[in-house]
């Protein structure tokens, strides 16, 4: 919740009426009595976030949300969000989505130490750095019809050299390695120790069998190692 689904006032943010409308629609698409995780998928600077967490807190006893998440959030806005619920006997987040990749690892330098001492869950998603940890950008294939090249935003996010010489260094030592590049990136990925799950994407069988290929490679201290060494460390 949180992302913007209309032109009104109240169709985007954090506010108490737009998570209780999008959640109470949320219900009916899904014919369920309860949402396992309700993610807040964005910061809302304009919301304070006390009426987030008492927005959780309300319907969290209700029965409505078993547990309560937070995706694109810094780690100084979880740690308030913590400290908040904790100073007003309010439930505290339990889940938390970072970006998280072989060409994003911000997340390890406050975000995963964070989540490791607060005890909480990590669904990190875009293990494969929008494809382009699978190669198939590095030609510049600018005419595939894509989210990386039809949106602004993720072209932005992932238009940078250093990336595609990452992508490089990693395709040529997963061909050498006998590996498919996209399940050998979500592999990486999910075998940090901080990691619980990661989210996949894939536009067809095809592309989901590969991703899946990822539960069979053992991914070693030694050779996540070695796949880190390709990659500036953050």
């Amino acid at each position: 919740a949180g992302s913007k689904v209309g032109n009104g006032i109240n169709d985007l943010g954090t506010s108490r009426k737009h998570l209780m409308l999008e959640l109470e629609k949320s219900l009916k698409r899904l014919n369920t009595d309860y949402i396992d995780i309700y993610f807040l998928h964005y910061f809302d600077s304009y919301t304070s976030i006390e009426s987030s967490m008492r927005f959780f807190f309300f319907f969290l006893k209700q029965g409505k949300i078993l547990y309560s998440g937070v995706s694109n959030w810094a780690a100084w806005q979880i740690m308030k969000s913590i400290h908040i619920s904790k100073t007003n006997f309010l439930n505290s987040i339990d889940c938390i989505q970072p970006m998280y990749s072989l060409i994003k690892r911000q997340a390890e330098v406050e975000i995963l130490p964070l989540a490791n001492d607060e005890k909480l869950g990590v669904m990190s998603y875009s293990p494969i750095g929008s494809g382009v940890l699978t190669g198939k950008y590095i030609q510049n294939n600018s005419e595939l019809d894509t989210r990386l090249n039809n949106k602004n935003y993720y072209k932005q996010r992932y238009t940078n050299e250093i990336y595609t010489q990452t992508a490089e260094r990693f395709c040529e030592f997963a061909k050498n390695n006998n590996y498919e590049p996209a399940a050998l990136a979500i592999s990486w990925a999910c075998n940090h120790p901080d990691i619980t799950s990661s989210i996949i994407g894939a536009r067809n069988v095809e592309q989901l069998k590969s991703n899946l290929n990822c539960l069979n490679i053992e991914m070693t201290k030694e050779l996540r190692d070695e796949i880190s060494a390709l990659s500036i460390q953050p």
